[in-house]
């Protein structure tokens, strides 16, 4: 494994959540980071604070990634701010609950527009500034089965892992793209620890999981230098239940 100490990132949607704990961990190994948040700059400050406290360097941007025209600028922001940008995690995320009965032309665009569109301009822009690099998108476990409350979301995130194996042929062999399919670990907004624990044995380990373990995956892709196009799941096996896509 190579070490990833001294390296840029760039982490989307770094400010709270999964993106706080990816950054992190991230700061823990030694990579300075990108902070770049929509709408939550004060806890995207807090955090950048907390990063430097760690002993590396911080820098927040800020950029609406729900439009993908401003997903390139968001790119040229951070690279203006710290240099260089070595790794770029497409974390962003919505959740909105859509189903196939009520679901909006505006619903699908939407999330295509920050789970799948952004992501891949984001990885564009990246790539013609030149360097190696790696790629981690963040997907969801439920990409193998059907999400059938959260349909524009779902067909969002099936277009991102489609676009993971497209970036990784189109950016090899300087940068390389994989994913992780988080299941099972954070509870929606409004939602406390009990939702987790209702929905435990929904998988086979019978138990949830926490952003530390989403964060782990990506730390492990980004220091395995063999691997690209893949995606891994954190999800307690609950993808190996799922029989809507085959395979």
């Amino acid at each position: 494994m190579i070490a990833i100490g001294s390296q840029i990132a760039l982490v989307t949607g770094g400010a709270k959540r999964i993106g706080r704990a990816t950054a992190l961990a991230l700061a823990a190994e030694g990579v300075h980071v990108i902070v770049h948040y929509g709408t939550s700059a004060q806890e995207a400050e807090e955090l950048g604070h907390e990063i430097e406290g760690m002993g590396v360097r911080a820098w927040t941007v800020q950029g609406d990634l729900s439009d993908p025209d401003t997903a390139a600028a968001v790119m040229v922001k951070a690279i203006a701010a710290a240099e260089r940008c070595d790794i770029l995690v497409n974390n962003a995320s919505i959740f909105p609950e859509s189903s196939f009965a009520e679901f909006s032309p505006g619903d699908v665009h939407a999330n295509v527009n920050i789970h799948a569109l952004s992501p891949a301009l984001l990885a564009r822009a990246m790539h013609a500034r030149g360097g190696a690099g790696a790629v981690v998108n963040m997907l969801d476990c439920m990409i193998a089965d059907y999400d059938r409350k959260h349909l524009a979301y779902h067909l969002s995130k099936r277009m991102l892992h489609t676009l993971t194996r497209i970036l990784a042929v189109e950016l090899a062999p300087r940068i390389r793209v994989n994913a992780v399919a988080p299941g099972l670990t954070l509870a929606p907004v409004g939602k406390d620890e009990s939702y987790l624990a209702g929905l435990a044995s929904s998988n086979l380990l019978d138990r949830y999981g926490s952003p530390e373990d989403v964060a782990a995956a990506i730390v492990f892709l980004l220091k395995s230098d063999f691997i690209t196009g893949e995606t891994i799941y954190v999800d307690g096996g609950r993808n190996l239940r799922g029989n809507m896509y085959g395979g």
